[in-house]
């Protein structure tokens, strides 16, 4: 049962659960309401063209394809760079791996090495190890993932010198290496990186719009323009090609030329709650906050349910991800008022 607090004659609920509950502010839904649009599936929504074009140039690479979800614009990336059989190598918390619905197996054909990293993470050592050698009793190992930020790491962040060693790696191997970018944005303003030095490591990207931007559906993947030119024949096949997507798009737009540095904001937010988190009892671990992402591990007398259940009475809502594990992420939905909210009802705790 939510208990109710009222903020400005309105309930205010605290939603952590994901920054994929944002909604579209004011700004956003007129940019929206007021797009130029076409029919994308025969390359003619202007809004669409637009956004595909500004976001290959700020990572500088040749060519991009909007589609719905990062789900989908992984899944398009991996089958674009693999043949069934092969084998893609993938830190084993992966959300190409764990959360894509089995997508690498249903529609690529291939088979997944999951490396045990560190919070999320691999190093070129370890994929080294993982390459299948020149064998025919064994798949042919042609894709490296990565994933930054690492959503089941806590929001990690990769260091570029470990980004720069593993492109070495594959290209002295003859692999691909993909990136799941679902917050790379969170990753670049954290680590004061820019996305031209991605594009020159990665042979694609993929980035979402609709988690810390606050769009509201979105993902563009990012490659050369033969790689781009496949990937928009398999989002066909995979029901993917959108019509008057510019309507979409243009919330995509408004994210990129308005949201990205204000990310700084939720990295503060998540900062201050895992520090009030800490000083209590039954808090026996927090993973280090780089971004937006805290979990939690409770003992004691809390269970991620119970935890979570508590948090809920106040208004607060966050997701249990395991028995003893309860992840909340900041987003441009959650304001000041409501981290002091919830700093009260921690330290009631």
């Amino acid at each position: 049962m939510l208990k109710i607090v009222k903020a400005k004659n309105k309930i205010m609920i605290i939603d952590f659960r994901s920054d994929t509950f944002t909604k579209p502010t004011a700004a956003m839904l007129n940019a929206m309401f007021t797009a130029e649009v076409g029919d994308d599936v025969f390359c003619e929504d202007p809004t669409v063209n637009r956004l595909e074009e500004m976001t290959a140039a700020k990572f500088g690479m040749e060519a991009a394809l909007y589609c719905p979800s990062g789900t989908m614009s992984n899944q398009i990336g991996i089958k674009c760079h693999t043949q069934p059989g092969n084998e893609v190598i993938c830190e084993k918390l992966s959300h190409v791996y764990i959360y894509e619905g089995g997508g690498i197996a249903f529609n690529s054909g291939c088979q997944v090495h999951a490396i045990d990293g560190i919070r999320g993470h691999i190093t070129a050592e370890q994929i080294k190890a993982a390459i299948n050698p020149d064998d025919v009793h064994k798949p042919k190992t042609s894709l490296v993932s990565l994933e930054n930020t690492g959503n089941r790491g806590g929001g990690s962040c990769y260091e570029m010198s470990e980004m720069l060693k593993i492109k070495e790696l594959c290209f002295d191997n003859n692999i691909k290496l993909h990136l799941d970018g679902a917050r790379l944005w969170n990753a670049l303003v954290a680590k004061d990186e820019s996305p031209l030095q991605y594009g020159k490591i990665f042979d694609s990207i993929s980035v979402c719009l609709s988690k810390g931007l606050g769009a509201p559906i979105g993902s563009i993947l990012l490659g050369k323009k033969d790689f781009i030119k496949q990937a928009r024949r398999i989002r066909k096949v995979f029901g993917g090609g959108m019509r008057q997507a510019g309507y979409i798009a243009a919330a995509g737009i408004y994210a990129l030329e308005n949201n990205v540095e204000r990310l700084t904001e939720d990295h503060k937010h998540a900062k201050l709650l895992a520090e009030e988190f800490s000083k209590k009892d039954f808090i026996s671990n927090i993973r280090p906050v780089e971004t937006n992402i805290i979990i939690l591990e409770v003992k004691n007398r809390f269970s991620a349910a119970t935890l979570q259940s508590k948090l809920k009475e106040n208004n607060i809502l966050c997701l249990p991800i395991s028995e003893t594990k309860i992840r909340l992420i900041t987003h441009l939905d959650i304001s000041p008022e409501m981290i002091s909210r919830t700093i009260e009802v921690i330290r009631e705790l």
